[in-house]
């Protein structure tokens, strides 16, 4: 192999703490043969160099410099648009230790079919190390990695979206550790496209294609996948969530970590614009992340979160003033768009934006309808969370933010009410192990189609899920003060298929009774499958719904909960003898409720 080699500084990065990754990025480079070798220092210059590069040869296309300066449209091959969970694997050394919930394979076949792809990929390219800190580069729950890649549009994405850079190798340099994720884009063959994990080893590999959560290991691979096996060793807690900070008129700030599956909501509640009556009162809003959420039990007993992220890698379809005008603001510059459309002015737009005709189409061609939609459902983009207008004061906390409530929620259009609250710990395990949602468009397959999607970590998980319960069940000890646990559903509809809830902004009502729930001030009644709104102690001033549409937004159905809980009983049955029996103990016990 003859490779020109630049490191930061101009030399090899030193110190017997880097042997490792001195030693992993030589096997690497070996195996793929690139042309140069580049280790990424996250500075300006290296960016601006990057983006000239992908600009010179059509990866990056430049978009209104007036209207969003600094930002660019990058369009990725149409068989390239998506996660691809059927091709994603976990491998340990025992099918169990990988569970039903994910494709399992020996970490001996997944290395042996890895780098067979792998070999001579690079040739003619060059290979990115990119070092990364996945949270606040301080905080004692952080977790370091680096990524190989022959992507500039890779590293890129990394750097908006993770710590990246010459801090984070510092840090892996004192502590020794790292996540190693290896990928290519290859050929960007359907056919050769496979995402392996192997969380014993804290090694990632993927190949053959550019997308996002397939592409960026630090985002879905690392901080949901090995960090979840991480999480589940070391006592904490690694999962799909976004942190929102909830500031009511007394100044008190409370701290929500919500999971939702993905394009269903997350990025707008994150970034919550209080209606026009709560922000007269003084209500705020702070945004801490809007995707992924560590959280681990601190002194006090309580959970303390922190976003592990740097960035948004947001849905854009959907995306308006009226949706959510501060994800609008974040991205009016310094933003990386992909697969969006664009206007005959160079701007980048999508469905759900405004009621302009884009000229050009996701895959660049002159628009028209009869061709789908303008911006790809899954187009993303990629932007500093600290652009946010909302992005909170409390997001580069080390020691993370004190989580108050957590919320389950999924696309149900019917059955399940706007929220409820889980009696205890156990049985909020219990709601988030059995949510349930309708796909979107951020995976592979067929859209609009009901699937359990435990705690939104279906296609996250890196471990049984049946052994994924349990963790959570084992934070109940003596002394924790564990969040109030709830369910919301926003997407119930009426007979006539429309919202029965207005949603947006309207959210912060539910969540206003979430808090004072937390803060005994709200009262609740009983009903089997949870706790629902007393009527009057949930604030509807101003939202002008009648009262039938206020009772179907809450009706419990006691038939069609106990075929749900049939299902539910069933599907925790699914994952064998690991399953812990509280659980299934607790479903028995809201069926015999619901008889």
């Amino acid at each position: 192999m003859n490779a020109a080699v630049s490191f930061i500084d101009g030399k090899s990065p030193a110190g017997s703490q880097l042997d490792n990754l001195n030693q992993w990025v030589t096997e690497a480079a070996a195996l793929t043969q690139p042309d140069h070798i580049h280790w990424c220092d996250g500075s300006d210059p290296e960016y601006a160099a990057l983006v000239q590069q992908m600009q010179a040869d059509g990866t990056l296309l430049p978009l209104n410099p007036d209207t969003h300066p600094d930002s660019w449209l990058h369009r990725s091959s149409p068989s390239d648009v998506a996660r691809v969970e059927h091709l994603t694997f976990v491998c340990t050394p025992e099918r169990d230790a990988a569970g039903p919930n994910n494709h399992w394979m020996s970490p001996a076949d997944g290395h042996a079919q890895m780098d067979a792809l792998f070999a001579g990929c690079m040739r003619g390219r060059t290979l990115y190390v990119v070092p990364y800190c996945m949270g606040p580069i301080d905080s004692p729950l952080a977790r370091c990695g680096v990524e190989i890649t022959d992507s500039p549009y890779v590293v890129a994405n990394m750097r908006i979206m993770t710590r990246m850079g010459a801090a984070a190798l510092a840090r892996i340099e004192r502590e020794g550790s790292f996540v190693k994720g290896l990928h290519s884009i290859g050929e960007l063959d359907p056919e050769r496209r496979f995402i392996m994990h192997f969380p014993e080893e804290l090694t990632i590999k993927s190949f053959g294609s550019g997308y996002g959560g397939n592409a960026l290991l630090g985002k879905k691979c690392h901080a949901l996948r090995i960090a979840s096996h991480q999480a589940r060793r070391e006592g904490w807690l690694a999962e799909h969530m976004l942190i929102v900070g909830i500031e009511n008129p007394q100044g008190e700030v409370h701290y929500i970590a919500a999971a939702f599956p993905s394009a269903c909501g997350k990025t707008n509640l994150a970034m919550l614009i209080p209606p026009q009556s709560y922000r007269e009162a003084g209500w705020k809003v702070w945004t801490v992340g809007d995707d992924i959420c560590w959280m681990r039990p601190g002194a006090d007993g309580r959970l303390y979160a922190i976003n592990p992220e740097a960035g948004f890698f947001g849905v854009a379809p959907g995306t308006s003033e009226k949706s959510n005008p501060n994800a609008l603001a974040s991205i009016q510059h310094g933003t990386i768009f992909t697969n969006v459309a664009v206007t005959d002015d160079n701007q980048p737009w999508w469905e759900g934006l405004d009621k302009r005709v884009p000229a050009k189409d996701w895959q660049g061609r002159d628009y028209d309808p009869a061709n789908g939609p303008a911006a790809h459902p899954n187009s993303r983009f990629t932007v500093s969370a600290k652009q946010c207008p909302s992005y909170s004061p409390r997001a580069e906390d080390p020691q993370g933010v004190p989580i108050s409530a957590i919320v389950f929620g999924g696309r149900r259009a019917s059955l399940v009410p706007l929220v409820f609250e889980a009696r205890d710990w156990t049985h909020g395990v219990l709601v988030g192990a059995s949510m349930g949602s309708e796909t979107t468009a951020a995976a592979t397959g067929a859209v609009g189609v009901m699937r359990r999607d435990p705690m939104a970590m279906k296609p996250f998980c890196g471990y049984n899920f049946a052994d994924y319960f349990a963790h959570w069940l084992s934070f109940d000890q003596p002394g924790a003060k564990l969040p109030k646990v709830f369910h919301v559903n926003w997407f119930r509809k009426g007979e006539d298929g429309q919202f029965l809830w207005p949603g947006f902004g309207e959210n912060l009502r539910v969540l206003e009774w979430m808090i004072e729930r937390v803060q005994g001030r709200a009262e609740a009644i009983e009903a089997p499958i949870g706790l629902l709104p007393k009527p009057g102690h949930f604030n509807l001033q101003g939202v002008g719904m009648t009262a039938e549409t206020l009772a179907d937004l809450f009706k419990v159905d006691p038939d069609a909960w106990r075929d749900e809980f049939d299902e539910i009983s069933e599907y925790l049955r699914s994952y064998g003898p690991a399953m812990p029996d509280e659980l299934c103990a607790e479903a028995q016990r809201t069926l015999a409720a619901l008889s």
